[in-house]
């Protein structure tokens, strides 16, 4: 069975001319600091979340010692997290083609006969598996995600958290071993290696290595340039043609710009939102203060000019927004500027996740951080979150909790 030609793990099935050490090689350094950058981005973006702050801004349960790195995420520069968030998603998605490319040249090793010729043999057999099957369920889950289809099961959080840190620790043992010999095969041009990745048999060759590489790199230029206009907003949205919120902003006037969650999605009542039926809860150390959006109004407003980031990697520009700091309505239940606290937010809405959310007391003690009344001059409209949204310098947008209901000030 090994040698038949007809079957994948004879190396006469594999005759492509286009394979050896060099090919592969170039991918795989691309790979090398691209792979490295997401899992970095990856982590930053958990880390923006504050997950050690309150349970219910975590969905990854049990990370233990994975939660090493976390710091408190800070409020400014306030297109951080839409940099941090924007390089990882449209890298990620730009490093598709160069991902599937370097699978394909080493495809043949997978279908190696015997399986196993000693332990170390099998041992990195089964690292190879993990390091395939590691990178397509990261990219697979992301692209997914990215898409807003959540065709996967459980939470895209923990699976892809956990699914990260497989994947880049076999990754990292993978590149220790094989990174010198990809940079001697790229420096000296090696294209004729004798080794089990260049067919013994090749066909006749119908594009060069240089045009196949040609061909890798276009298919990544496409996808950056589809992808990428997302995250810069602008007129550079109207490229972004394979995501969700790509094209030109929703609607018209103030509030014509993207959102995620509709009011009609979140199971947003209008009676629940009228002046007369609704009230802002804020709770603290003096007890309880009830306020219409009324009284609100007659509180000293500020304005701040901030975007909206997602975790999918797209961004608004930034919209000017209007209304009180949270640090004045934390003065309210007992709290002074000197005496900054973390804040718990509930919203209205009766599904999906992040109906809370919490936030970190420097977020709360930053100028630009607001319970939201209007934006660029007009009342929010109910799918931004009327009658009242928290807007948060540099916060992922889930943060920016809209319909909000309650606010809970105190150690969190």
């Amino acid at each position: 069975m090994r040698d038949h030609p007809r079957l994948p793990t004879s190396p006469g099935f594999w005759r492509s001319p286009l394979r050896g050490t060099w090919f592969t090689s170039v991918f795989g350094l691309v790979l090398l600091v691209g792979v490295t950058v997401l899992f970095v981005t990856g982590l930053v973006s958990y880390a923006a979340y504050n997950p050690g702050l309150s349970p219910v801004n975590d969905t990854t349960p049990d990370k233990g010692i994975l939660g090493f790195y976390l710091f408190a995420w800070p409020a400014g520069p306030v297109w951080l997290y839409r940099f941090t968030q924007g390089l990882h998603v449209t890298l990620g998605i730009t490093l598709i083609p160069v991902l599937l490319a370097k699978l394909w040249s080493v495809v043949p090793k997978l279908f190696t006969l015997p399986p196993a010729r000693s332990l170390a043999h099998a041992l990195e057999r089964i690292s190879l598996l993990l390091l395939v099957g590691g990178g397509l369920f990261e990219f697979t889950t992301g692209v997914l995600n990215v898409q807003l289809d959540y065709v996967f099961p459980g939470s895209f959080y923990p699976l892809h958290f956990y699914g990260a840190w497989v994947f880049f620790a076999v990754f990292v043992a993978h590149a220790v071993l094989k990174t010198p010999k990809a940079v001697r095969a790229v420096r000296h041009r090696l294209r004729h290696e004798d080794d089990d990745l260049v067919s013994p048999d090749p066909a006749p060759p119908t594009v060069s290595r240089r045009g196949a590489l040609w061909l890798v790199g276009g298919g990544s230029l496409l996808l950056f340039l589809t992808t990428v206009g997302q995250s810069l907003g602008g007129p550079f949205r109207r490229t972004a043609l394979l995501a969700p919120h790509g094209g030109p902003d929703p609607g018209g006037g103030p509030n014509g710009f993207q959102i995620n969650k509709t009011a009609a999605y979140a199971g947003i009542d209008t009676r629940e939102t009228g002046a007369e039926a609704w009230r802002l809860v804020v709770t603290g150390r003096t007890g309880t203060v009830r306020l219409s959006r009324a009284q609100l109004l007659a509180m000293p407003l500020h304005s701040s000019s901030l975007p909206i980031a997602c975790v999918e990697g797209w961004s608004t520009a930034d919209q000017w927004w209007r209304g009180v700091r949270l640090r004045d309505l934390a003065a309210l239940v007992g709290y002074d500027a000197g005496d900054p606290q973390d804040v718990f937010v509930e919203s209205l809405q009766r599904h999906g996740a992040f109906r809370r959310a919490a936030l970190r007391a420097n977020q709360v003690a930053d100028g630009r951080s607001l319970l939201a009344l209007t934006v660029n001059g007009e009342d929010l409209s109910p799918d931004h979150g009327y009658p009242a949204r928290v807007i948060v310098p540099a916060a992922p947008g889930v943060l920016n909790t809209k319909w909000v209901a309650r606010l809970t000030f105190g150690d969190l």
